[in-house]
């Protein structure tokens, strides 16, 4: 029999069946793992398909099943380590369970979530992890019965599942430590303040100053803007203030990166001149003279719990949608200090000023 010429088309399952001399049912089952297949036929089978390079069709096979063994990240800046980090968290998760991930990067826009969601749901993923900027892309995955874990924030605890950091407690503890060294005028740059994770480390700045019996002023939550020339901008404003803050408390590491540079650019000194501090560390912040002090959440292991938390929806798609907050860790470092003018003792720290 005259072999098939294979070299410019797609080898397919029936092209592996006659390769093997089986039918395609059994050649499928030898590949696929289901249902029964004598070894002697199975390897058979596998050495056609290995031999004509054969690939399995994924569209096809989401057709057959419902869904594709594949599921969508959809991050809001892949430039930002932390969304880096946190897709690659669950692209491990799901390397383990032999899924496939479809990445796609917002840049924090509703319109580019709102389509790469579109094609997620075309593509017919098998469930999707957002760190969504609106209720809007949560919603409409939900109407597709498309099982969704918001990732970072939350905006529809009532239509999927969520995993967060302890935004509240990592905010207060690090504001907590700048006030036990004495430092009273403390202020924090934010990007936004309406998503959860504002809000949240928000109240914990909050929370910190009324344990110690003081009153926030609502002019020390500086909202900066996404980037770290907007934050560098913000800072320098801040910094010029008649009564200049002894301590800023950025809320991400991409605020910290522009208020560093704005500190630097005035001829200021960490920590002897301002404490510098953030929520959200990066890898940059240990290769800086002083090393910068911040409040660290994993994103890779948000990640993780996050696919593992979806793999769970998938296989139990009709159960209440479950949130799941993971703790952060102060990392001290010597970016922190007493307040100017407050003497430390012989073991590096000082009274409490009240």
């Amino acid at each position: 029999m005259a072999q098939r010429d294979t070299s410019r088309q797609r080898v397919t399952i029936k092209d592996v069946a006659e390769a093997a001399g089986v039918s395609r049912s059994t050649a499928s089952r030898a590949l696929t793992g289901r249902g029964y297949v004598a070894e002697e036929v199975r390897q058979r089978v596998q050495s056609a398909a290995t031999r004509l390079g054969y690939v399995a069709d994924a569209l096809a096979r989401s057709l057959k099943q419902r869904h594709s063994p594949v599921i969508g990240v959809l991050v809001s800046d892949l430039s930002n380590p932390f969304y880096a980090e946190l897709a690659a968290g669950a692209a491990r998760r799901a390397r383990e369970k032999n899924l496939g991930v479809m990445l796609a990067d917002t840049a924090g826009e509703s319109d580019a979530e709102r389509s790469a969601a579109e094609l997620f749901v075309s593509m017919r993923v098998a469930g999707v992890l957002v760190t969504p900027v609106g209720p809007q892309v949560t919603t409409y995955l939900a109407s597709a019965r498309v099982p969704t874990v918001e990732v970072d924030r939350y905006f529809a605890p009532q239509l999927a599942d969520s995993v967060t950091v302890s935004n509240t407690a990592g905010a207060r503890d690090v504001t907590d430590h700048l006030l036990r060294l004495g430092h009273r005028n403390i202020v924090m740059l934010i990007d936004e303040a309406s998503w959860t994770t504002g809000r949240d480390r928000i109240e914990g700045f909050r929370r910190a100053h009324e344990a110690h019996g003081l009153k926030l002023d609502d002019s020390n939550v500086v909202t900066t803007g996404w980037n770290s020339r907007d934050a560098a901008l913000a800072a320098t404003s801040v910094l010029a203030r008649r009564e200049r803050p002894t301590a800023i408390f950025t809320t991400n590491n991409v605020l910290a990166e522009g208020a560093w540079r704005a500190i630097h650019a005035a001829g200021l000194r960490i920590p002897e001149d301002v404490s510098l501090c953030t929520f959200d560390e990066a890898q940059w912040m240990t290769m800086v003279t002083p090393e910068i002090t911040a409040v660290s959440q994993n994103a890779h292991h948000l990640g993780d719990a996050a696919a593992a938390l979806l793999l769970e929806r998938i296989a139990e798609p009709d159960r209440a949608p479950q949130p799941i907050e993971l703790e952060t860790t102060l990392v001290h470092r010597a970016s922190v200090g007493p307040a100017p003018g407050l003497p430390c003792d012989p073991g590096g720290t000082r009274p409490e000023r009240r």
